[in-house]
């Protein structure tokens, strides 16, 4: 079966953090992000998958190459200029000639791809959504749907009291490709353009609510805290390194050549990547610290992401809620 990736965006709302790499390449336990995306599509068959590229797109090719170290085949489309959501798809209509699905590269999600294709065929839609209830509706596009599943209508990012739903688009599809009937080249949005159009002409058109795992990576606070579900068990997503303390209350994940001084400290879940060093008395709380970072001794990190290559020097405090850029000294 055929997939594609959406990684074409610029991860505009983790800036800093992807001012030097794209947001599916982030890390996340120390892999990519977009690592688990293509491992969970092999796990369900879908084996010949097309990414888009925009942003830093080099990058992406150059870790995934041909796909075959995945058990996959792997294509690329870049895209000069982007093309929005749909509009991107449209630009691979001659790669996507069957039934295929849509994952966006900026998620974390162990979704029964599986039990959703089913669904789609059972209903005999053009267009299915994975939705999933959320608990803060404010922050996401909304779906509301009747009782056969059959999409309705749409809110977008409404107020608790005004919302109609509390499930959520996930940005994770399966269509068919008469879709593209639909999809003019150029620039086209599903959310505002292409969605809304489809409910209008009464297209078969459904949304199924899944149970599994699902985390819109999109700010630091939900980065840090897919980095606690991953150590946590809450999700199936690979790991790269060991797990230094594995407790309910503390959670540790150290990569791969880190080097840890006496006396280090870590409060709740803790991920460092490879070739750190962590100096003496040093203390970790709720962090993620990316590659070949250097923390001084004595020096403090809470709740806080801290980039590739930097220099945390002796003493300093990285107080919650900072994310500290790649290759900074402080």
């Amino acid at each position: 079966m055929k997939a594609m990736i959406m990684a074409a965006g610029v991860g505009s709302r983790l800036m800093p953090m992807t001012s030097s790499v794209p947001k599916p390449m982030i890390p996340m336990a120390n892999r990519p992000l977009m690592d688990n995306t293509v491992r969970l599509l092999a796990r369900h068959g879908c084996t010949e998958l097309i990414a888009n590229l925009h942003y830093h797109g080099d990058q992406i090719s150059s870790y995934f190459g041909d796909g075959s170290r995945f058990g996959v085949a792997m294509h690329y489309s870049p895209e000069a200029e982007l093309l929005g959501t749909a509009g991107g798809v449209k630009n691979c209509a001659w790669f996507l000639d069957e039934t295929f699905v849509i994952v966006s590269g900026d998620a974390l999600t162990d979704i029964d791809l599986t039990w959703l294709v089913e669904a789609h065929r059972r209903h005999g839609a053009l267009a299915t959504v994975a939705l999933k209830e959320v608990p803060d509706v404010e922050h996401f596009g909304i779906v509301i749907t009747g009782e056969d599943e059959r999409i309705r209508s749409f809110q977008e990012k409404p107020r608790p009291a005004e919302a109609l739903s509390r499930v959520a688009n996930t940005g994770i599809y399966v269509f068919e490709p008469e879709v593209f009937d639909y999809i003019p080249e150029g620039f086209y949005d599903f959310g505002k353009q292409l969605f809304p159009r489809l409910v209008e002409m009464g297209s078969p058109f459904f949304g199924v609510t899944m149970a599994d795992y699902w985390c819109d990576v999109g700010n630091l606070e939900t980065y840090r805290q897919a980095h606690a579900d991953i150590l946590a068990g809450k999700v199936r997503a690979a790991q790269e390194g060991r797990l230094l303390v594995n407790t309910p209350q503390q959670q540790v994940l150290l990569g791969e050549g880190t080097e840890l001084g006496d006396g280090v400290m870590f409060t709740g879940s803790v991920v460092i990547g490879p070739g750190c060093r962590i100096g003496d008395g040093a203390a970790l709380s709720d962090a993620v610290i990316w590659a070949n970072t250097s923390i001084g001794p004595g020096a403090s990190v809470r709740e806080s992401v801290v980039g590739a290559n930097c220099q945390i020097r002796p003493g300093c405090r990285v107080d919650p809620g900072s994310a500290v850029a790649s290759g900074t000294e402080l």
